[in-house]
C-alpha cells in the first residue's frame, strides 16, 4: 500500500515540476499588446498602444507615448489609460491640461470621482467652479 502511495506521489511531483518548467518558459501570465504607428509628427508616433507586460523592455505595465496614447500608462496629446497624462486625458488617474475625466481627474475641465480644475464636476469637486456632491 505504501509503495503505491510513494510511486503515485513521485509521479505527481514529476508532473508538477514539468508544469512549472513550462510556466517559467512562458514568462508572464499573458502577453502584452504593442502597436505603434509608423507615421510620426513632432517626433511622436500618431498612435501608440501598450498594454500588459513587455519582458523585452522589462516593463510590467505598458507605457504608451504618442499623439494618441492608449495603455496602462499613457502619455500624449490624447491619452487613455490607467494613468493618463496629456492635453486630453481619460483614465483611472487622468492628468489633463485642458480636459481630464476619470476616477481622479485634473484639468481646466475635470470630470470624475474626485475632480480638480477650473470647472470641476464630480463626487468630490475642487475648483473655480465646482459642481458635485462634495463641492
Amino acid at each position: 500500500m505504501k509503495e503505491n502511495d510513494t510511486a503515485e506521489l513521485r509521479r505527481r511531483m514529476v508532473a508538477l515540476e514539468q508544469e512549472m518548467a513550462t510556466l517559467k518558459q512562458r514568462g508572464y501570465g499573458y502577453r502584452g499588446i504593442r502597436k505603434r504607428s509608423a507615421t510620426t509628427f513632432w517626433g511622436l508616433p500618431l498612435y501608440d498602444i501598450a498594454m500588459g507586460p513587455d519582458p523585452e523592455k522589462g516593463e510590467l505595465r505598458g507605457h504608451a507615448r504618442g499623439i494618441i496614447a492608449i495603455g496602462d500608462i499613457a502619455t500624449g496629446i490624447l491619452a487613455m489609460g490607467g494613468v493618463a497624462r496629456g492635453i486630453v486625458a481619460t483614465g483611472g488617474l487622468a492628468l489633463g491640461l485642458l480636459f481630464g475625466m476619470g476616477g481622479l481627474a485634473t484639468g481646466l475641465l475635470a470630470i470624475g470621482g474626485l475632480a480638480m480644475g477650473g470647472l470641476a464636476m464630480g463626487g468630490g469637486a475642487l475648483g473655480g467652479i465646482a459642481i458635485g456632491g462634495g463641492a
